[in-house]
């Protein structure tokens, strides 16, 4: 009598990890999570410096190691500008009304003289 028995499972991880340090008023961040299962693993990593934008960056590993989309254009592993759109539009409109202003100003000083 002979048996035929197998095993069968699944494994899955998840690590995360976060700080941010402030000096002067000025906000640094910094964090990190990595998701492992059979298929792979891949790494969400943020981070910010005092005044600029958020950078995210997105990279994946398959399940033995080797790094997936390192070529150029693929769109993975790379760093990206995530500026919400409505404070740079916000931005642009801010910039013309100024510039507006100034014209106008000019314009004023220009005839007065």
């Amino acid at each position: 009598m002979s048996h035929n028995s197998s095993s069968n499972f699944t494994y899955k991880a998840t690590s995360s990890f976060s700080t941010s340090s402030s000096s002067n008023g000025q906000t640094r961040s910094y964090s990190e999570t990595q998701h492992t299962d059979p298929s792979g693993t891949r790494v969400y990593r943020t981070s910010q410096e005092p005044g600029e934008a958020r950078k995210e960056e997105r990279i994946e590993y398959d399940a033995s190691g080797h790094r997936i989309g390192s070529g150029i254009g693929e769109g993975r592993g790379r760093i990206e500008d995530v500026t919400d759109t409505e404070d740079a539009e916000r931005e642009k409109r801010a910039e013309r009304e100024y510039e507006e202003k100034m014209q106008e100003e000019y314009a004023k000083r220009e005839g007065g003289a």
